[in-house]
């Protein structure tokens, strides 16, 4: 009987801890690790600046215990059917393994290498490694995806626990090419990293790879799921868990992070659980929703949910663009987020929704404007959660916040970031100006500004926008589009 050799295509999973495909390959017989560089096979939505920054460092990571595991990780250049294809000549390869993802160009991509592969003679399976529940098994009673969160948290949660997470094998049985790592290129060939190096503080504030994604679930657990509820809002608080760059490429599986949470609170029943461990669930959920959301609604990466936004009278605004890309509003707490982002890859959730607002309803550019820059620029950027969270702010997506629901940067601030330390850190040119003051520079008299060694116009830039004008604006055009 000849010997089963599976090609195991990493892709966003990468880790050893609760990997379906890998745990399956290695319980067939031999394994052999692949990741394949095809950017371009994503298209329009390839990988950001970011995002291969993380890539790079996360791949550096995996190589290293898939090689600990004696099976070292093979990297290629695509197109990913070709060196597929290559791959299970040059190992005598029996089967390919990969867990799946719902990115619509990646959906139709794997379709296809699917077919190819099965055709070629070999098996071709795919497993559910980044989600509690498949798209297509959570629908209404009438058999239609949800668009409303609620009634599908509901729903999820009437269903039977995620399945639990398998542990890591400690070591795997390679292909004998593999232990040379026959013609693999090394992570550096991939040139993911900048050719100017803009991140010195990005390298201070994350730690890429399964560990780091451990070590950050760890950390939370212990210090922020029984706030969560009350600091998830406050930027200037480490509240959050910033496990979602963990979460995105697959650093870390959902369901271990759903069964901690868990088991962190006595074992209940996801159903069962109340408090703030119920609220970090359902953001859990809310990743859960914009995948779903994704897989059924392909078309909304480029286009609005709902069709009648296509009619919206959106402004080109190049400067204005700029200004909120450079963090250079007026607004400090928009102006502290995008900094914030520019340093780290990361911006506080709550934040990101005041930017958000501003962007399309203060200045009225498109959301895809936004949609865009934070897909170069975030170390999570997930093309659900990015789809989503600015169809959302912009009012012309699924379970979406009413266009007319503007927020004022002002108050935002003052209530979320009540003592000015967040807008402080991200924004230094204010740190001298009192609390009362932090958020409304403007509003500070000359002797004040003096103090705090600031000039409006020359060491803060002036406000871009009134935001009670850009309101009525931003409601006018809302009535254009309604009249169509």
């Amino acid at each position: 009987m000849p010997e089963t050799v599976t090609l195991v295509w990493f892709r966003h999973d990468l880790r050893l801890d609760d990997n379906p495909a890998l745990a399956a390959a290695a319980a067939r017989g031999r394994v052999v690790p692949v990741f394949i560089w095809a950017p371009e096979e994503e298209a329009p939505w390839e990988p950001g600046a970011a995002s291969r920054w993380w890539l790079h460092h996360s791949l550096e990571k995996l190589s290293a215990s898939l090689t600990k595991a004696g099976t070292p990780l093979v990297i290629r250049r695509g197109p990913s059917l070709d060196a597929l294809r290559a791959l299970a000549k040059e190992y005598a390869a029996t089967h390919v393994a990969w867990n799946r993802r719902y990115e619509p160009a990646v959906v139709k991509r794997d379709t296809i290498i699917k077919k190819a592969l099965v055709a070629d003679g070999l098996g071709a399976e795919s497993f559910n490694g980044g989600l509690l529940f498949e798209p297509v098994h959570v629908k209404t009673k009438q058999g239609n995806p949800y668009q409303v969160f609620t009634p599908f948290w509901r729903a999820l949660l009437t269903l039977p626990e995620p399945s639990e997470p398998v542990a890591a094998l400690r070591t795997f049985t390679a292909a004998e090419p593999v232990k040379r790592a026959a013609g693999s290129l090394a992570v550096g060939e991939l040139d993911l990293l900048p050719a100017i190096d803009w991140a010195p503080t990005m390298r201070k504030t994350w730690s890429p790879g399964e560990a780091g994604a451990t070590k950050r679930l760890e950390v939370f657990l212990a210090r922020g799921l029984t706030t969560y509820g009350t600091q998830r809002d406050r930027p200037d608080h480490e509240g959050t868990s910033a496990l979602s760059p963990h979460l995105h490429f697959g650093e870390i599986s959902v369901r271990r992070v759903w069964h901690a949470v868990r088991q962190a609170v006595g074992g209940y029943p996801a159903a069962k659980i109340t408090g703030s461990p119920e609220v970090y669930l359902r953001e859990i959920g809310w990743r859960e929703f914009a995948s779903h959301l994704l897989y059924h609604f392909p078309h909304t990466t480029d286009a609005p949910l709902r069709a009648d936004y296509t009619r919206f009278p959106w402004v080109k605004d190049p400067v204005g663009l700029r200004a909120w890309q450079r963090g250079r509003t007026g607004y400090p707490v928009v102006d502290a987020g995008m900094r914030q982002l520019w340093a780290t890859g990361w911006m506080h959730n709550r934040v990101r929704m005041i930017v958000a607002s501003f962007l399309v309803k203060d200045l009225r550019v498109t959301w895809l404007e936004g949609a865009r820059w934070f897909w170069d620029t975030l170390v999570d950027a997930d093309l659900a959660a990015n789809t989503l969270g600015w169809q959302w702010a912009a009012g012309c997506g699924a379970d979406a916040a009413p266009y007319f629901r503007v927020f004022n940067p002002t108050s935002q601030g003052t209530k979320f970031d009540p003592d000015g330390e967040y807008v402080r850190t991200w924004v230094p040119q204010l740190a001298r100006l009192p609390a009362a003051l932090v958020h409304v520079p403007s509003e500070a008299d000359e002797r004040t500004l003096e103090r705090a060694g600031i000039t409006l116009g020359r060491d803060y830039p002036d406000r871009i926008v009134d935001h009670a004008e850009a309101r009525k604006l931003a409601l006018d055009a809302l009535k254009q589009m309604s009249r169509g």
